[in-house]
């Protein structure tokens, strides 16, 4: 199975650890972030990863030559000349998923015990352009969903902005986004020509047409490490559980 690790992000909320390093590259308990998520997925079964670079791209490069790529099929994405976002970084990876099977995509600087083969299995059964890990937690941004778990719109609490993508929908229910989601590879011919591009943005354009599915895993631990306070949370976490 193939995995893209999204890693090319500035890191600015990690400041000012990240000043001159990539967030990839911080360190729990004397593992970079980027080592624990390669572990989980390769024991997962993805054994073809794909990660995007841009922010310090040769610290990140140079480490995994140097841990000889922790012994998974790795493969490099270079954003070093334009930052992508996440619908842009995955289109440029795109020629990586010609297997035409679903891949998952997970944001490096979370961690979590969550199933990934569970996840995994519900996508393919769920018979979805993509299927979004998502949470019942705090958020300044939601995903909207039906009783179905279809996805319908996007709530940002902070600016007040709701984006709708299905009508005639009422009584919906927000979840925030885990960062972990799995997709199927038909969703590059839904994308935009431009380089630049939000995958939310992606979705929220498509799912009144195509079914992008919620994933509630509130079951599981689950934690945001760009944020600085959430570094020693972390730490705990990984010392009482296995995360891979």
């Amino acid at each position: 199975m193939r995995a893209m690790i999204l890693a090319a992000g500035l890191g600015t909320r990690l400041k000012p650890l990240t000043d001159n390093l990539p967030k990839a590259l911080v360190r729990i308990n004397n593992q970079t972030l980027l080592e624990i998520l390669i572990k989980k997925l390769a024991a997962s079964g993805f054994d073809k990863i794909i990660i995007n670079v841009h922010h310090f791209a040769d610290q990140i490069t140079d480490y995994l030559s140097a841990n000889k790529n922790f012994n998974v099929d790795i493969t490099i994405s270079d954003e070093t000349g334009e930052l992508l976002d996440t619908g842009g970084g995955l289109k440029k990876a795109s020629w990586f998923f010609n297997d035409r099977k679903p891949f998952l995509v997970y944001n490096v600087d979370v961690i979590s015990n969550i199933d990934l083969n569970k996840l995994y299995q519900f996508h393919l059964k769920a018979y979805s352009i993509a299927t979004l890990a998502v949470r019942n937690r705090k958020s300044s941004r939601y995903f909207l969903f039906n009783n179905e778990f279809q996805l319908c719109g996007w709530k940002n609490e902070k600016t007040s902005v709701v984006k709708y993508s299905r009508e005639n929908e009422s009584g919906l229910n927000q979840f925030a986004f885990s960062g972990i989601q799995v997709i199927d590879p038909n969703i590059f011919e839904l994308m935009p020509h431009r380089k630049v591009f939000s995958l939310v943005d992606v979705y929220l354009r498509i799912s009144s047409k195509k079914k992008v599915t919620g994933y509630l895993h509130d079951e599981d631990e689950w934690i945001d490490v760009g944020k600085p306070e959430n570094l020693t949370k972390a730490e705990t976490l990984l010392k009482k559980k296995k995360y891979t």
